[in-house]
């Protein structure tokens, strides 16, 4: 369900990324921690959920990792069946990839408020591609509103549907068209 945009959003990943810095620095004091999604684009059109990315120059074993990520509420999490994507890995997005190659991540959950962490390798370009279209909304208020007419409208499409990740897909068309402007925004 997409909600209008709460001023709440930014506070709150604010706190979630402070937590996530006091626990995940000691690891690695070379990580990036960004607020993605639709929740970091004012004024956008989301769902009530607070995405966030830590960039690691590499990605720590599950039992190194785990354990902090737990003290601040965030749960290793499964996906919706046993091949959801973007759980273990990112699929191909973006120029600079090549189609055959994925990228290792780690995806977490915590609730109060809901969370998604999305923990990838710092030189993984999904991880790039998120900011660098966050950035891109941001700037381009026009390109917000059509995304978020386009998020709307796949929503009510795919109310029903008994597997999410339908409506996450479905979004694809839309970001293999806008991904050459951004990409062109971004380098000048």
């Amino acid at each position: 369900m997409l909600t209008p945009y709460d001023d709440a959003w930014p506070r709150a990943a604010a706190a979630r990324l402070n937590d996530l810095r006091r626990v995940l620095e000691p690891l690695d004091p070379d990580c990036a921690f960004d607020h993605i999604g639709s929740t970091s684009v004012p004024g956008l059109t989301a769902k009530p959920l607070i995405d966030l990315q830590v960039r690691m120059p590499r990605l720590p074993d599950a039992a190194t990792l785990d354990p902090p990520l737990l003290e601040v509420g965030f749960h290793a999490h499964a996906g919706s069946r046993p091949d959801s994507p973007g759980v273990e890995r990112d699929s191909p997005r973006g120029s600079q990839q090549a189609p055959d190659e994925v990228w290792e991540k780690r995806l977490f959950t915590a609730q109060d408020p809901d969370s998604v962490l999305h923990v990838r390798r710092s030189d993984s370009p999904w991880g790039r591609y998120t900011v660098m279209f966050r950035d891109w909304l941001r700037r381009h208020p026009d390109q917000a509103a059509r995304y978020a007419e386009m998020k709307q409208s796949l929503a009510h499409e795919h109310v029903d549907d008994p597997d999410y990740d339908d409506y996450t897909r479905a979004k694809t068309a839309y970001f293999d068209e806008v991904q050459p402007k951004f990409e062109w925004w971004a380098r000048s």
